[in-house]
């Protein structure tokens, strides 16, 4: 009982530690520094090669996005796979049709922009560690409904590398990870919808989500995709605000 009572009272140290560094403001960083982040996130987005390899977070962001929005509108959520290709599919049961259909559809590409839109607006008001630590309790959550092999790897080193950032590096270099991620968030939304609309107009991508939502409403493909872009840039734009301009 004394080593059960003694774990216990570890685990109840550390998820203190965790809870109050997660809710306590840090400064923001030096404003060269938060725009050097932004730069270094526009670099990795617009370098192909670079890109390759970073779209699988864009990808996990896209996925968790489709399974929110299928629980959120009553679907069950039956499995989530992401792919080596950067692709990936989420599973989820309930009518074919109907409003909670298209909501999950819709979510996929524009959620890393809201996702990176609501990280922006915990770094505005100082939250920089207790973004990091939400983008783990997030990730593990992914994680209960994974079923590749690939997909799993995804999230284990990512969760592994912010778990890493959030309780070993000291608050300022943190922060400075945290600004980096969100602005990849919010400018690494809009490439793929672009990429999206490429491969439609050379035929590919048939059942993208944006025909699915088309043949949902009975409108077209172009329609949504516009509709994605018009919310990532949007994103984009009002988070980038946020960003360089944090509350007083």
């Amino acid at each position: 009982m004394a080593a059960v009572d003694d774990f216990l009272g570890t685990v109840g140290d550390v998820l203190t530690q965790i809870w109050t560094a997660a809710t306590t403001p840090v400064p923001p960083p030096a404003q060269a520094v938060v725009l050097a982040a932004g730069l270094a996130a526009l670099a990795v987005v617009l370098v192909t090669p670079v890109w390759r390899v970073a779209r699988h977070v864009v990808t996990i962001a896209h996925e968790g996005a489709h399974a929110v929005a299928a629980m959120v509108t009553g679907r069950r959520l039956d499995a989530i796979r992401l792919h080596s290709d950067t692709s990936g599919l989420t599973v989820s049961a309930g009518r074919p049709r109907g409003f909670g259909m298209v909501v999950t559809a819709f979510a996929g590409y524009v959620g890393p922009g809201l996702t990176g839109l609501g990280a922006a607006w915990l770094l505005r008001h100082g939250y920089a560690v207790g973004l990091l630590w939400l983008l783990v309790l997030l990730l593990a959550l992914l994680l209960l409904k994974i079923r590749n092999w690939f997909g799993l790897w995804s999230i284990l080193v990512s969760g592994a590398a912010l778990v890493a950032v959030s309780w070993w590096l000291e608050p300022a270099a943190q922060a400075t990870v945290a600004y980096a991620v969100t602005w990849f968030l919010l400018i690494g939304s809009v490439r793929p919808v672009l990429e999206l609309q490429a491969q439609r107009s050379r035929g590919r991508a048939r059942r993208s989500d944006a025909d699915q939502l088309a043949a949902l409403t009975r409108t077209t493909g172009m329609l949504w995709v516009v509709v994605f872009l018009l919310v990532t840039v949007g994103c984009l734009l009002l988070g980038a605000t946020w960003i360089v301009e944090p509350a007083a």
